[in-house]
């Protein structure tokens, strides 16, 4: 377990976030969240199944119905949020990458709504991702694998104040290009080669396009993110969204 428990200087940044002061609980005194919270990062980092949590952290059970609440109150939203308006906006950085979806990960209620879809590898989940210009991610999205990379690409950028935006040839959709003009952005994005006016676009800045894959390289080394187990598309978003922290607390 050592190995995958929260450094004293990490847990003093985080404690405020996931501790609310005595005066805004009600009930039963809540169990050690540092506790709880590196039993989710152990289960975050292996992968395993929840009943193989060790027992040195508690009931799986226990750690568990933490997890979900804080899922279901988009707690991590809310940290990634803060974390990110530090971010460095002079460029964002979009794209969109597959997971595949273990059998396990089936059967959820809701079906499609689930943001999982079959595409040429199977079932597979898409992470769509905004990185600013340090690599640090700022927003992030679902869909199922078949979904196209320009579907919520309109959501990832809306209202963000960056200076470019950059992202490869699926995403050069007029719509798209008008959007980020709109909010006073320079797209960098190659134009498709039908296109009848072919646009410039900073080839230079382009090149740094590797930081949004290199932060999908991040996420992946947390193997609940390289393989989706979880059935409801909230709790892997809440899964992704804590291993987005960390990238930004580390």
């Amino acid at each position: 377990m050592s190995r995958y428990d929260i450094p004293d200087e990490l847990w003093q940044r985080l404690e405020p976030i996931v501790c609310p002061p005595r005066q805004e609980r009600r009930g039963r005194p809540a169990k050690d969240s540092r506790l709880i919270l590196n039993g989710i990062l152990w289960i975050l980092h292996t992968g395993a199944p929840w009943r193989d949590l060790p027992d040195e952290v508690g009931s799986w059970k226990t750690v568990y119905k933490r997890f979900n609440a804080w899922s279901k109150s988009l707690l991590w939203q809310d940290v990634l949020s803060k974390l990110s308006s530090e971010a460095d906006l002079e460029a964002v950085f979009l794209d969109g990458s597959y997971v595949r979806a273990h059998q396990h990960a089936a059967g959820g209620k809701g079906g499609a709504s689930q943001a999982i879809g079959r595409s040429r590898g199977g079932l597979t989940t898409k992470i769509h991702a905004v990185v600013d210009a340090l690599g640090n991610p700022i927003r992030l999205k679902l869909t199922g694998g078949q979904v196209h990379d320009i579907v919520p690409a309109t959501e990832l950028i809306e209202g963000l104040a960056a200076d470019h935006v950059a992202a490869d040839k699926a995403y050069d959709a007029q719509h798209f290009i008008d959007l980020i003009l709109k909010q006073g952005a320079v797209p960098v994005i190659p134009p498709k080669k039908n296109r009848r006016v072919q646009r410039e676009y900073d080839r230079h800045l382009y090149k740094e396009r590797h930081l949004v894959e290199c932060f999908f390289c991040k996420i992946k080394d947390f193997r609940r993110i390289a393989t989706r187990y979880e059935k409801l598309a909230r709790t892997f978003l809440t899964m992704l969204t804590i291993a987005s922290c960390l990238i930004w607390l580390r």
